[in-house]
Parts: C-alpha cells; structure tokens; sequence
C-alpha cells in the first residue's frame, strides 16, 4: 500500500467561510494582490471581501482583467499593473483562470522571468510569496492543487506549470459563492470534476519508491487519492444534476463544491490522464471551455482504458449503485453511467458538437502526445494510433468498439 498528498496547510469548507479571509490573509501578509475577473469583481460578496481585508488591516490591489483560460498577455498585464504596490501575499477569487492566474503571478514576483521559465515540472527553484485560493466555481480544483494552465498563443499551446511551490497556503471553499453561477457554467465546472475524480482514480499506479514524489509531481493512483475520488465521485453522481437544475439548491451546492474540492485533493497528487492531453489541443482550435472539453472526451476515454481498468470501474459502479454481474459488466456500466450524466447536465456527446471539423482530429490526435505528463499517467499505454482511434471516436460519437483495439 501506497499513498502521497500534496494539499494547502489549511482548508476551510463550508457555508460563510469566506468570512475568515480577512483574518486569514493578514497573518500572512498586509499588502495583498486580488487576482479575479469582471463579474466576480461585481459581485457584492467580492465588495464584503474587500471590507473585511480592510477592516483586517490589509491593503488591496485588485487586477480585475482575468480572461478565461489564461493567456499570457493576461499575466503579462497583471505583473505590469501591480508593479508599484509592495505585494506580499497572492489572493485568487474566482474560477479556476483566477487561481491560477495568482499562481503564475506569485511565481514571477517572487523569482523573476516570464512564464515560459517554469513550464513543465519541478521548474519553479523555491518556495513563492503566499497564496490564498477562494474558489467561485466548482470545478478546478486549483485551490488545492499544484499546477496552473496557461495559454501561450505564440505557440498555439496550453501548457501547464507544475510544482508543489505552487499549492496555496489557504484554500477558502464557500459553496455560497457558487449560488450565482449559471447552469451552463454549473455543467462545465462539476463536469470538469468528474473527470478529474475519474482519471485520477484510474491514472497508472507507479512503482512504489520513495523516492517517487522527488521525481514526479504527479506519482499516480494512490491510497490517499484514491479516497478523495471516491468522495468526489459519489457526490456528482448525487448533486451535480440538482445543482443544474435548481442553483439556489444549497445542499446541493455544497455537495458539489465538496466533490470540486476533493476532486483536487485527488488529482492534485494522483494526475490526470488523456482526456486532459487531448483536451489541450482541442481547446485551442474550438476555443471551448475547459470542463466542457475534458467531459465531452471521458466516456471516450474511460471506453478505451477499460480493458485495463475494468476491476477499478466495477468498483466504481458499486460505488454509485449501478450494474451488476461480473467486472465486465460492471465496469461498462459505470462508464454509460457517467456518459448518461453528462448528457443530462447537458454537456457536448461528441467533438464535431464542440465545433471541431473532420479535417482537425488528427492535429488533435498528433499534437496530444505532446502532454508528456498525462500521456504518462494513462492506465493503458497510448500511442498515435490510439489517440487517433479515441478522437475519431469521440468525433462521431461510437465507443464501443475502442476497448477492443
């Protein structure tokens, strides 16, 4: 038995904690950058925020100008307008661009460079100004993990930024600031936690060493990982529909922003796997959410792993209370389980439906293999033919035959 977390030094869950971030932000320092983006900036809660920062004894800058899935010029232009104010604590509100957003931004004003320095991983040299994440959305779970995702239009890519430097000190989860997202943005979010939950669950389990979370900032599927998962899993497949249909549901805006946040705990140590490395080129040519892209691809995916993961999805189907028979039976159960509630929440069934054209999937299938740290992580060796076989699939919207290849 094996197990490995990387997770903030403190969390707080739970209806109001937003509250305590006043207090909490000025322990760590007095001069504090909000990174977030015009409609949370809007909000009256963000103006509650700020008062209590003030009447802590904190003085803010905000950078209201976060653009989803963070360009570079974003955080060119937030290192520029904070340039003059003597920041000594990051605080990222919003969604999952915010966080990160503040991740990055940290990271330069504490060593320097541009954004390009740090790519990959373990490339960040040391520990960066303090970080306090308070989520908007649940979905990301970058509150509590150790990567950002930028956009780097110069190279057409997304690339990710990944260090254990990069977890915040205090993650703040307020299923109350998760009231006013719209149901299209409430699909996308806990959809993009499904997957997480799911891939980390299955991502290949390395050799046990103790050496492997030196080397690796994502080590794979794990005891303690795999515990957050489960939690993960259990709730979307509980909430995340009720959260869609009625977002003043609060109950299950808890036990969705509870499922984001575990989710996080899960990935942020486990990894993730290919919907995530085919979702990257994707994005970039349909210029589609995230989440939405990442849960369009998963019952694809999880179609081609199952001969290696059949076990760990029968497990999973009991989890959730569907299929029966043996591992085989089971474990294809669970995947239409999860393909049948992202189709209630609405999510794409195909990526011709994301926008993507015929003549695009094998740009998609090619330049995938170049997210070296998810490739690895699959449970089922992938190579070009699979993930050709895989975005085809996922393009006109047959899976079954993908476990028999």
């Amino acid at each position: 038995m094996f197990g490995a977390l990387r997770l903030p030094r403190n969390i707080l869950f739970g209806r109001g904690q937003r509250a305590a971030l006043g207090s909490a932000v000025a322990r760590l320092g007095r001069h504090a950058l909000l990174c977030t983006d015009p409609r949370q900036a809007a909000q009256p809660e963000f103006e509650a925020m700020l008062a209590d920062l003030a009447a802590n004894g904190v003085e803010t800058f905000v950078f209201q100008g976060v653009i989803p899935d963070l360009p570079l010029e974003s955080i060119a232009a937030c290192v520029g307008d904070v340039r003059h104010f003597p920041v000594d604590v990051v605080v990222g509100i919003g969604g999952g661009s915010s966080i990160d957003l503040a991740k990055v931004v940290a990271v330069l004003l504490t060593h320097g460079g541009v954004p390009s320095d740090y790519y990959g991983e373990f490339a960040v040299p040391g520990p960066v100004m303090p970080l306090v994440a308070v989520p908007t959305t649940a979905g990301t779970g970058s509150e509590v993990t150790p990567v950002a995702v930028v956009s780097d239009t110069e190279r057409g890519l997304k690339i990710g930024i990944a260090s254990p430097h990069l977890i915040p000190q205090i993650a703040i989860c307020d299923p109350e600031l998760t009231v006013t997202c719209p149901p299209v943005l409430t699909a996308v979010s806990g959809s993009d936690a499904l997957t997480h939950a799911v891939e980390a669950f299955t991502t290949l389990a390395r050799p046990i060493d103790p050496m492997l979370t030196e080397q690796h900032v994502f080590v794979g599927k794990n005891a303690l990982s795999d515990h957050f998962a489960r939690l993960a899993i259990a709730n979307l497949f509980r909430y995340l529909e009720r959260a869609f249909r009625d977002g003043s549901d609060l109950e299950a805006r808890d036990g969705v922003m509870l499922a984001a946040l575990a989710a996080g705990c899960a990935f942020g140590t486990a990894g993730t796997a290919a919907a995530h490395a085919l979702q990257y080129p994707v994005g970039n040519l349909t210029h589609t959410a995230h989440g939405a892209g990442v849960a369009t691809l998963l019952p694809y995916v999880m179609q081609y792993n199952r001969p290696a993961c059949a076990p760990v999805f029968a497990e999973l189907a009991d989890l959730i209370g569907v299929g029966s028979g043996g591992a085989d039976e089971k474990s294809q159960a669970f995947i239409d389980a999860v393909a049948d509630l992202l189709a209630k929440v609405e999510i794409p069934a195909t990526l011709a439906a994301l926008g993507l054209t015929e003549d695009q999937q094998d740009f998609v299938a090619e330049n995938s293999l170049n997210a070296a740290r998810l490739v690895k992580n699959n449970p089922r060796p992938l190579d070009l033919t699979a993930m050709q076989a895989i975005t085809r699939a996922a393009f006109t919207g047959d899976r079954r035959h993908l476990a028999t290849l």
